[in-house]
């Protein structure tokens, strides 16, 4: 999963990999965001906000927690699908614990027994916490909870939590912290909450404002690449992006009457940007058409998911 480093204080340390996976639209991007107390992974109320696996690195005193952001495993329907169950798979390879996260406000689903039947090999292997989410909008907690532990007979732990709840996430991250195995830090103490590039991390807060803001098929069809950062002279951080979409009929409809859906979008995630960077920024955005992207292994690997 990374290579370890050397940290030299004058106490043990211990460190490791903490997966949290689930169907789509569980909240493992806010679960993720709320234990590292800044944004690292992408958040809309849509499906498959999270296409790629986001690493967020937590350090606290002699222990680091390395956690990984699954995409939502589901049945694939194109290539992108593919690459999206294989992210899921690669970061449940080598991991010191596992967190199922599950929406309490639902019965199981067969998505659900995807991940049971996934997960079901590392029983006894890894430890796995059963996190059932949403418990505050949930009308019977405790027979979903129930239901969900059902898939996955001799899952370690179960919890009902609210990701959105500090006490929730605090009791969890510390509880977390203390199951890690002795070992040397994967980061430097000082290392950013995220080993996600720059340049990937601003393309998926554009994609996620864009989510959010279109609709039916249109948002799934949408991937963002950065062209360009510079530094103006100004000050000022120049940022130039290419949304791409699978067909023509979809362009306008990101751009909008008069430019103003892509405008609406670029000022979205401009002031995401600009409160995360504590800086100003330009953000120039177009749209091309990359003819069924989703579906082609080159295009893919061309847009950032191989």
């Amino acid at each position: 999963m990374g290579k370890r480093i050397l940290v030299f204080v004058n106490e043990k340390t211990y460190s490791g990999f903490v997966a949290i996976v689930g169907k789509p639209n569980v909240g493992k991007s806010t679960l993720l965001n709320n234990l590292l107390g800044v944004k690292v992974a992408p958040i809309s109320p849509r499906p498959q906000t999270t296409r790629k696996s986001v690493r967020g690195v937590l350090t606290e005193g002699n222990r680091q927690a390395v956690f990984v952001d699954t995409p939502g495993l589901h049945k694939p329907e194109d290539a992108l699908g593919d690459y999206i169950n294989e992210q899921v798979k690669e970061a449940l390879s080598d991991v010191n614990l596992i967190l199922w996260l599950v929406d309490l406000r639902h019965p199981p689903t067969e998505e659900d027994r995807m991940v049971a039947r996934a997960l079901r090999p590392l029983l006894g292997k890894v430890p796995i916490y059963l996190l059932g989410n949403k418990r505050d909008a949930a009308k019977y907690p405790e027979s979903a909870m129930a239901a969900y532990a059902e898939l996955l007979p001799g899952v370690e732990a179960t919890r009902a939590i609210s990701a959105l709840d500090e006490r929730d996430v605090g009791e969890l991250r510390a509880e977390i912290l203390a199951l890690l195995p002795e070992g040397p830090f994967y980061f430097p103490p000082d290392f950013a909450r995220s080993d996600q590039p720059f340049e990937e991390w601003i393309a998926e807060i554009i994609r996620e404002e864009a989510m959010k803001r279109l609709f039916e098929e249109v948002p799934y069809s949408v991937a963002v690449r950065v062209e360009e950062v510079a530094e103006r002279e100004n000050g000022v951080l120049y940022v130039r992006a290419t949304l791409f979409v699978e067909r023509e009929a979809h362009k306008p409809i990101v751009i909008g009457k008069g430019g103003r859906k892509l405008k609406e979008i670029g000022r979205a995630a401009r002031k995401q940007l600009e409160v995360f960077l504590n800086r100003k920024v330009y953000l120039d955005l177009a749209v091309k058409v990359y003819k069924n992207w989703r579906k082609d292994p080159e295009a893919l690997r061309e847009l950032g998911y191989r």
